[in-house]
């Protein structure tokens, strides 16, 4: 699951202007990584110059942004959306390594990005808000071109 988020969060950064605006604020080349503690699924990502994001799992660098989940069944409970990013941050059971206002740029950013591809009935308990100017022609647009990048990357194996 930490994959497909990685790799929805890059195709969703192409498809989405909200998303885009919000890495777009982010400095070129701020690498971004999400864990499960102590050395369990990950996924990384960098801010490219066009303001969008690539995968970097392969590097090395110290991530500038480190979003690490406390556990396993915590990380359970947030990709099987019965608890939002910004509940379970809340609930300490995620901590944020880095700049603050970072890692409040990410939650929104994820939270957009499911509440694009996820159907709204479990997008509205995996988002702290569902937006209410979501169109449904809209959705359904940007969900199938964000889900055709990550089959795309999924086979390009990034």
């Amino acid at each position: 699951m930490m994959e497909v988020i990685g790799k929805g969060l890059v195709a969703a950064s192409e498809v989405d202007d909200e998303i885009a605006r919000e890495v777009a604020a982010f400095p070129a080349g701020l690498e971004i990584e999400m864990i499960v503690m102590p050395a369990g699924p990950s996924f990384r990502v960098r801010v490219t110059n066009h303001g969008t994001l690539e995968l970097a799992n392969g590097s090395t660098a110290r991530p500038g942004l480190s979003i690490k989940v406390k556990h396993l069944a915590h990380a359970f409970l947030v990709f099987t959306f019965q608890e939002s990013t910004a509940r379970a941050f809340a609930n300490d059971r995620m901590v944020a390594d880095g700049e603050v206002s970072y890692a409040i740029r990410l939650v929104r950013c994820l939270d957009r990005m499911e509440a694009l591809i996820l159907p709204k009935l479990v997008a509205e308990r995996a988002v702290k808000r569902y937006p209410t100017n979501l169109q449904l022609s809209d959705k359904i647009q940007k969900a199938a071109r964000i889900y055709a990048l990550v089959g795309k990357l999924f086979l390009t194996r990034s």
